[in-house]
């Protein structure tokens, strides 16, 4: 039910796909890479800003299980948004085992506070962020949708986070604490679960988050595609599909793609 490597023969396929056309992309936008965030080795981010000024910001959070992946591995999603006048920023954070599901949520929050301050550098709108999540990084953009940002730091807007699209995301880590081969790195501990399952957690005051999964993904990712829903309701879910043909892989894709249907729901989001 986890192991979507073993449920798409080809992933590695698709893995220097994205590689290859970040790499293409890094050279076509002529971003700016490995800006620090934070101390920590891993806290950098790169910026891709758009042409023009005040921007709306899209904040896109990499998957890999909290374990695996690299922002340098997901600048391909940047192009088809910064052509749409909109400011992409790829964050990075610290990998399981090396650190916990609970350090990484924080190194996002301490992420999206510096967006926050400093994007404006940059031409974003401190006042439109968004974010979009893959996978682990589903996860971690529901998170921040729940997020205290005045209990951070006291002059933080409460609504920090606008919207979030969050792709094949992960909701409650129970049943991810049960799967062996995720466990073995991630020694997830029932307090942590209870900490870090946003679907367990009251539904944020303000903001909205559309929840997709490809409909070729296992039983256990359509559960949580539509558990979020169940749990914070249509006012703060007011979307979630199944969409038709695609996997775990093949889905980030369809939000690299200008004209899709899933870059267009993004473009919804950041025009709202």
């Amino acid at each position: 039910m986890y192991n979507n490597r073993a449920r798409v023969p080809d992933f590695a396929h698709f893995l220097a796909q994205w590689a290859a056309d970040s790499e293409a992309a890094r050279v076509l936008l002529d971003g700016l890479t490995d800006i620090a965030y934070g101390a920590g080795p891993s806290e950098t981010l790169d910026i891709f800003p758009a042409a023009q000024a005040n921007a709306p910001v899209l904040v896109f959070i990499h998957g890999g299980y909290w374990r695996s992946l690299d922002k340098s591995d997901h600048s391909f999603v940047a192009p088809a948004s910064v052509s749409q006048g909109v400011c992409v920023v790829v964050p990075n954070y610290a990998l399981c085992p090396a650190v916990t599901i609970s350090d990484i949520v924080m190194q996002m929050v301490k992420a999206l506070a510096w967006v926050w301050r400093c994007i404006d550098r940059w031409g974003g709108d401190p006042s439109r962020i968004h974010i979009a999540g893959h996978s682990a990084g589903g996860h971690l953009a529901a998170m921040m949708m729940v997020c205290q940002w005045t209990r951070y730091q006291s002059d933080l807007p409460p609504d920090l986070v606008k919207s979030v699209l969050s792709i094949s995301g992960l909701y409650e880590l129970d049943s991810v604490m049960r799967s062996p081969m995720l466990q073995s790195s991630l020694q997830l501990t029932a307090s942590e679960v209870l900490r870090c399952s946003p679907a367990w957690m009251p539904a944020p005051a303000s903001g909205s988050l559309i929840s997709v999964a490809g409909a070729l993904e296992s039983d256990a990712f359509i559960r949580h595609n539509h558990l979020i829903q169940e749990a914070w309701g249509h006012e703060r879910v007011p979307l979630v599909e199944d969409l038709q043909g695609l996997h775990h892989f093949s889905i980030v894709n369809e939000l690299a793609k200008p004209g899709s249907h899933l870059h267009g729901l993004l473009m919804q989001q950041l025009r709202a």
